[in-house]
């Protein structure tokens, strides 16, 4: 059972130069503060305003740093998150009271970063250390902006934008955003990468108490899944973390917000309040009914929010006295915060296909158990296994045998042989009932004894004697019940026949939708089913005959000039999969050249690993029936007594013999271990030159596609006439200034930034990346503006 627990809440005051200390005071414990203010003389003499507030919490962090705020706050939600405990990290606060700050950090310097990119490097580090689970990371960023929900990571070449808006969907499992980007990430560096793509497109405004102001609230979620490398268990853990960076609250007298930036405080301040009244209920204990559902922020956190996570709140806030009542609204909503429990539990779920296999073998070994106690019981042999069709075929066989009394008795030997012949007496029966269903439709016309229009019209037509039973054709034992047939009166054309012939439409066959014969039915049948072959054979030609036709047409060939240039450099670019064919076989076939060759090397490697591992499996299972087999000798020697010569062992010939093939195979299977690290050190160095060329690739094909497409031909004659500009780039002075080097700016952080921190390499690379991706977009964006003009 889950055991409830408080939402730990802490506040972070924002260093300022201007601190209200007669105001803003903390306890000696460092886990309280208390506010005072002065009396407003202008309210007289009867003054009844409230002066003096005090706040419990769980910490106060004042001028702290972010590690100190990192180990505080998020290091042990983030450490049971790898345990399977959810976890979310909220920051809540006026707008500029550092929220984001917290949160993200300043990306521009490593030692600045916040909570987020410290969990992420926090979950990696926890994965190196526990080599006994596989453990998988997957992230996603969501963005609510004016009650809208956006995905952050759309940008992404593979991802795209949604067609669909998205949605908030709720199952057992829990809430889960649809339409969501969820992206595996193996490597630190690729969850940074995705975090700072993310951050490129969230949505910033500008007003008077923040340059920066993040105009929506942000929820990045990182994704954990378990499975145990040791345990044969089915069970494996998975958990996830919200990081809740929430849109700071607006006094739209003090912010100035005006346009739209007044209609995204509007919407803000809304789902705020819409929060703090979901707070409010859910630490009543006495209320049924919490509202989630009000805004699209609460509905989305109704997991985090008291559910089964690990609940941390920061509160951010001003130490400045002009801030003084959002500070007391925002101690307010973190001392709500804190009624509120929550119920963390280990999230466990089961892999179907571990536990096939894990049945199965229990399956099997039920099995041996089940042999060796009819053994001890001197039972006959018996088979659990499921039956064949030869001993499906022999039962229904000793069945039919003994309902015609040839067979005195079935032989019964287990439940399932039970169970068969129980099953093909049901298959006997229903074909006994078929084949005499089927001899009376032949013989007769069988009539619905509910249907009296049929009934009537057959007494009309006089096929029915006195008593109004219908006359039947004799078969030798009495009189049959059915219309007399045709073949009665085979010399006359009797007035009943002709009626009959008349009153045959009307006639209803049992179980039949059509009023027909049995013959007739057939044929009928017969000739739809011929029509639908013919109609289906006809489309076929038909579809055929079009692909020839289709195929058989050429493009047309055009000898204009205009047409020509027109090929040569349309006003419609290409798709982009059709102009990377193209760039294969014409610019890029020296590099696909070489990436093929490096490919099939690369396969060439992986099939002789393949053939290595598979040798050296073999020579373990021999290594393994050779111990087996040496064993076995000794502990018949050790049965029959041991000789000694001069304090020496004499062993037979045999065991001297299984000695000599053991050391020889542990020398082979030491020599193809060895070959196997070659072979994968020799696919490593393949798969990255691999990587390279494909990278390669890529790039050359895009500057080629920008080249060849998108930038306008008069800065095409720009980078023709032997400028020193390299391809893909275009001049300076004529679209965008491209800045310094990225190469000299990633060095440059080298040399200051990775001496003191080694570990920021990969924070390090994806910042440089996305700068680099960033810079390219501007690029051809302005190229796309000035192409327009």
């Amino acid at each position: 059972m889950a055991s409830k627990k408080k939402v730990h809440a802490f506040v972070r005051v924002k260093p300022t130069d201007d601190f209200a200390h007669e105001m803003i005071k903390y306890g000696n414990d460092n886990k309280s503060i208390d506010i005072h203010l002065k009396k407003d003389t202008r309210r007289g003499v009867v003054n009844n305003q409230q002066t003096d507030w005090s706040f419990k919490l769980d910490g106060v962090l004042h001028d702290a740093s972010q590690d100190l705020v990192y180990e505080t706050v998020a290091k042990d939600v983030v450490s049971q998150a790898l345990d399977g405990y959810n976890g979310t990290i909220m920051c809540y606060g006026q707008t500029g009271a550092g929220k984001t700050y917290t949160m993200t950090g300043a990306s521009e310097n490593y030692k600045h970063r916040g909570i987020l990119p410290r969990a992420l490097q926090q979950v990696f580090r926890m994965i190196k250390e526990r080599p006994t689970h596989a453990i998988t990371v997957r992230v996603s960023y969501l963005e609510i902006y004016n009650e809208s929900l956006f995905d952050l990571l759309s940008t992404l070449p593979y991802v795209g934008p949604s067609v669909t808006p998205m949605t908030i969907v709720e199952n057992p499992q829990g809430i889960f955003i649809k339409g969501l980007s969820v992206h595996l990430t193996s490597q630190e560096e690729d969850a940074f990468s995705l975090l700072f793509e993310g951050e490129t497109n969230r949505i910033i405004a500008s007003h008077t108490l923040n340059k920066n102001s993040s105009r929506s609230h942000c929820i990045f979620t990182i994704y954990v899944e378990a499975h145990s490398r040791t345990l044969s268990d089915e069970k494996y853990i998975t958990s996830k973390i919200n990081l809740v960076d929430l849109a700071g609250s607006e006094r739209l007298g003090k912010s100035g917000s005006e346009g739209h930036v007044l209609k995204e405080a509007t919407y803000i301040n809304k789902s705020l309040s819409f929060l703090e009244q979901a707070i409010i209920a859910l630490g009543d204990q006495k209320r049924d009914h919490i509202p989630f559902r009000q805004c699209k922020l609460t509905h989305a956190l109704k997991d985090s929010l008291g559910g089964n996570c690990n609940m941390v709140l920061i509160t951010n806030i001003y130490g400045e006295a002009a801030q003084l009542e959002e500070t007391l609204s925002s101690l307010r909503f973190a001392s709500r915060m804190k009624l509120v429990t929550t119920e963390p539990a280990i999230n466990e779920k089961y892999d179907a296909e571990r536990m096939v296999k894990n049945l199965e073998k229990e399956l099997s070994l039920l099995k041996q158990e089940l042999a060796l106690h009819n053994s001890l019981a001197n039972r006959p042999l018996v088979t659990y296994d499921p039956m064949d069709e030869i001993q499906i075929a022999e039962i229904n066989s000793q069945v039919r045998r003994y309902l015609e009394g040839t067979l005195d008795e079935i032989d019964i030997i287990n439940l399932r042989q039970i169970q068969e012949v129980f099953n093909q007496f049901r298959v006997v029966l229903s074909q006994q009932e078929q084949e005499v269903e089927s001899a009376l439709r032949r013989k007769y016309t069988l009539i619905d004894k509910n249907d009296f229009a049929t009934i009537s019209a057959v007494h009309k037509a006089g096929l029915v004697d006195v008593d109004g039973h219908l006359v039947g054709e004799s078969d030798g034992h009495g009189f049959g019940l059915g219309v007399i047939p045709f073949s009665a009166k085979p010399g006359k054309k009797s007035k009943a026949k002709k009626t009959f012939k008349e009153l045959s439409v009307p006639l209803r066959k049992e179980g039949a939708s059509s009023p027909v014969s049995g013959k007739d039915l057939d044929m009928i049948s017969t000739s739809k089913t011929l029509l639908v072959l013919s109609v289906k054979d006809g489309d076929v030609k038909d579809m055929l005959s079009r692909e020839r036709e289709t195929s058989s047409i050429e493009p047309p060939t055009s000898s204009s000039p205009k047409e020509e240039s027109r090929l040569a450099r349309p006003g419609t670019p290409p798709s982009r999969p059709v102009a990377f064919e193209d760039f294969k076989n014409d610019r890029g076939s020296e590099i696909n050249r070489i990436f093929k060759e490096n490919k099939s090397i690369l396969n060439e490697r992986r099939r002789r690993a393949s053939e290595t591992i598979q040798h050296i499996n073999t020579i373990k299972r021999e290594i393994d029936v050779t111990k087996e087999a040496l064993n076995f000798q000794k502990s018949l020697r050790e049965k029959q007594g041991q000789y000694e010569n001069k304090g020496l062992m004499i062993i037979d010939e045999e065991e001297f013999l299984l000695i000599l093939k053991l050391k020889d195979l542990k020398k082979q299977y030491r020599s193809q271990y060895q070959d196997l690290r070659d072979l994968r050190a020799e696919i490593q160095y393949c798969q990255r030159l691999v990587d390279q060329c494909r990278q390669r690739l890529l790039m050359e094909f895009d500057i080629w596609y920008n080249e060849s497409f998108v930038i306008p031909e008069d800065m095409q004659v720009a980078l023709r006439l032997g400028s020193s500009i390299r391809p893909g780039m275009v001049p300076v002075n004529r679209i965008v200034s491209l800045g310094e080097d990225d190469q000299d700016r990633f060095s440059q952080i080298q040399q200051t930034v990775l001496p003191e921190a080694p570990e920021s390499i990969s924070f390090v690379n994806a910042k440089v990346k996305t700068a680099q991706k960033q810079n390219y977009l501007k690029t051809m964006m302005g190229l796309q503006q000035a192409h327009r003009k």
